[in-house]
């Protein structure tokens, strides 16, 4: 008798749930991950079985798409580390210091999510080509910072940038002051401060803006070839490849590639996934 009353006390009282039940909620979520990312991609994967092995190996390994791989994927490492460094500097200035035009800042954080591609491209090419406002300073020196590698580079560090800082703003904001107050009263210096304390809380965070920096920066089209100069073997990207093979119809080939790109931005999803897990694994152990 007190277990039915039990029960029934625990029915009358459970709070109301704003959302369905588990299995309508996971449900919908499963169609709707489905009808969006599963089988999108799933299509590409389809195309690509026209070819036949030796087919997808020659347009995967073909000398000019083997040097967009590693021109692609190494200035997007590159690009999204600096942007983990300075993205993570910027976020400390914005959340901890009080300084005039701070909204100003804040808010051109944003710019590379609203601007157009096109239009970022076109800006940083009349920036750093050899008569633009910068890069007529570095063009006597020997320094060409636009129509090469050094371009792109450029040009993903402008779009990834934001990821960065608004993914660990908002941890930097939660992260008690107490705790360093702490800290140092137990005569930690400021270096241990933060390498001890806020860095580890700030990890994650900062993982998860790499990542997302560089899974933008990898299938970055619009603001790259107006400042890549395109030449094959040298400044080429993989997205124009692929761009180039549908624009010749070869939509088998072009699929291959873009598989390989898609299994490569996966790969390290899964990696920085992994590596957020045992970060935060150690922390918890640690605490």
């Amino acid at each position: 008798m007190n277990t039915l009353n039990l029960s029934l006390f625990k029915q009358q009282h459970q709070p109301a749930r704003v959302l369905p039940g588990f299995h309508i909620t996971l449900g919908f979520t499963l169609v709707y991950l489905s009808l969006i990312v599963l089988i999108p991609l799933s299509a590409l994967v389809f195309k690509t079985l026209n070819l036949t092995g030796e087919q997808f190996w020659e347009a995967v390994t073909a000398p000019r798409v083997v040097a967009s791989y590693k021109l692609t994927i190494g200035a997007s490492l590159i690009a999204a580390t600096v942007n983990a460094f300075f993205g993570l500097l910027l976020a400390w200035v914005l959340v901890r210091y009080q300084f005039f035009g701070k909204k100003i800042v804040d808010a051109l954080v944003d710019l590379p999510f609203a601007l157009p591609t096109a239009v970022a491209g076109i800006s940083l090419t009349a920036l750093l080509a050899g008569n633009g406002w910068i890069g007529q300073y570095f063009e006597p020196l020997g320094i060409q910072l636009a129509f090469n590698r050094n371009g792109i580079l450029i040009a993903l560090i402008f779009i990834g940038l934001p990821f960065v800082v608004r993914t660990v703003q908002p941890i930097l904001e939660d992260i008690e002051k107490e705790l360093e107050e702490a800290a140092t009263c137990l005569g930690a210096s400021r270096r241990q401060t933060f390498s001890r304390v806020i860095f580890p809380a700030l990890m994650p965070a900062l993982l998860t803006g790499f990542a997302m920096a560089f899974a933008r920066a990898i299938g970055e089209y619009g603001s790259v070839i107006f400042i890549a100069g395109n030449m094959p073997m040298v400044s080429e990207i993989t997205p124009l490849i692929i761009i180039s093979k549908l624009e010749q119809y070869d939509y088998a080939g072009a699929t291959a590639v873009a598989l390989v790109m898609l299994c490569a931005a996966f790969a390290m999803l899964l990696l920085i996934n992994g590596l957020q897990a045992w970060q935060r694994s150690r922390s918890g152990a640690a605490s």
